[in-house]
This record gives structure tokens, sequence and C-alpha cells, in this order.
């Protein structure tokens, strides 16, 4: 989250960014102590530096934020890049379950999308089988659907459709499966930032750390929806 050194003067004045004060309204009195982040390159925090914002990926930033509030809260991200969902639920869901989170983000599919084959049901199954899991040991689960890159003027035309209709479905799924299994939801994909400009990376697939920023602040808006829907606050599960 932004802090008052010159590296986050811009992030600071960010309009889709966090106000002063706003994480600490948000995140107060949450109940976790045990948080991880796992999946694929989004999990993982893939992004170059952007002048103004702090060079932190999302996950970790979050995690961060949510230690002000629980103080010694465990955290570990085991997001790796380039992994599929079916390799994220048979390499990383074991270790996940063994760290015993009670807050735990998943986010894949996106590498899915850039590999022939691409199936959203199947990527579906998957995040299914992996919510599940996660949900029957006791954790609270975040998914996301992420920004649509294809909207990003830097986007080849000739891979623009292809890939902004992946992205669709795969955005499509993970929000009907979050609302059938009752997850916290980050939804991204129609976030107003994707049309302007100057979100990806040098690679043109991963968000900058401007992007990373605008992630973050979602997510702990939805976080803190969820703390406010449910009551569930004051170290009270």
């Amino acid at each position: 989250m932004p802090d008052d050194s010159d590296s986050a003067r811009a992030e600071r004045v960010d309009p889709y960014c966090l106000e002063e004060g706003e994480a600490d309204r948000l995140l107060a009195g949450h109940p976790w102590r045990r948080f991880v982040a796992f999946g694929d390159s989004v999990a993982e925090g893939l992004g170059d530096p952007v002048p103004g914002y702090l060079d932190q990926p999302w996950a970790d930033r979050l995690a961060a934020t949510l230690q002000q509030h629980a103080s010694g809260m465990a955290y570990r991200n085991m997001g790796r890049r380039n992994t599929r969902a079916a390799l994220v639920r048979s390499t990383q869901l074991a270790k996940v379950l063994d760290f015993r989170p009670d807050l735990a983000l998943v986010a894949c599919g996106g590498y899915d999308t850039l590999v022939t084959g691409f199936d959203p049901e199947r990527v579906g199954a998957e995040l299914r089988a992996i919510v599940t899991a996660l949900a029957e040991s006791g954790c609270t689960v975040v998914t996301v659907s992420m920004i649509d890159g294809s909207r990003d003027p830097r986007m080849p035309a000739s891979v623009r459709d292809r890939f902004g209709q992946r992205l669709r479905a795969l955005s499509e799924e993970t929000g009907r499966l979050a609302r059938e299994l009752d997850t916290i939801h980050i939804d991204l994909f129609e976030h107003p930032v994707a049309g302007e400009g100057g979100l990806l990376s040098a690679d043109g697939r991963h968000a900058n750390r401007r992007g990373h920023a605008i992630a973050a602040a979602e997510a702990i808006r939805a976080i803190g929806a969820y703390l406010d829907r449910t009551g569930v606050r004051n170290g009270v599960a």
C-alpha cells in the first residue's frame, strides 16, 4: 500500500489506488492468521517496475496490509509462473493445505489461456476442485478474474481478439464458480484502467506495478466488503 516515500508519489494520487486510511478502515479486525497465495504468475507477482509506484507484487502487498491488522500473521506465496491450472492442483494444493491457511488466494487459469487447447470448462473443473478442498479445510478462499489485458492499446491487433475472447471466457467461468462456491471474488476483468494503456509490462502479458497497485486495492476492497457482509471481524471467524 502507499507510503510517504518518494517511491509511491504517483500511487498516492492515482484515482484507482487506495485512499489514505482506506485499507485500515476496510481490514480492521479481520480474523485471519495464516494467509497463502498460490497459482501461476499472477499469484507469483511478475511485473515491471513503474516510477512512482511501490515495486511489490500485489499478493505480497495484500499480505503486508493484512499483517498490519494481525500481529504475527504467517504468509507464504507459492505461485509459480508457466503453471497450468491442473498443475496448480497437482503440485501446489497439498503444500498449501499442509500450511493450514485460514485465508487463501488462488489465481490460476491465466497461463492456460496462452497455450494450445485452452478449455475454460476444464480450467473451471480444476479451480472447483481447488476451492472445494480449501473450503472443506475451513479456509476462506479468494478468487480473481484478471484485468482484460487485450484492451491495452499496445496489444497487437493480430492477437487481441483471440486473447480477449479467452480472457473473457476464463473470467466468466471463474466468476460463475465464485458465486456458486461463495468465495471472496476480486473481479478485475472490466476495470476501466484496462483501456487506458500503460498497464502492461514489457512482455505484453503481465501487469506492471501500477496494475499490481490497482489489483491490491481492489483485493482489499473485496475483502472489506466480505467482512462487512458477514460481520466476521475482531478475531471471530
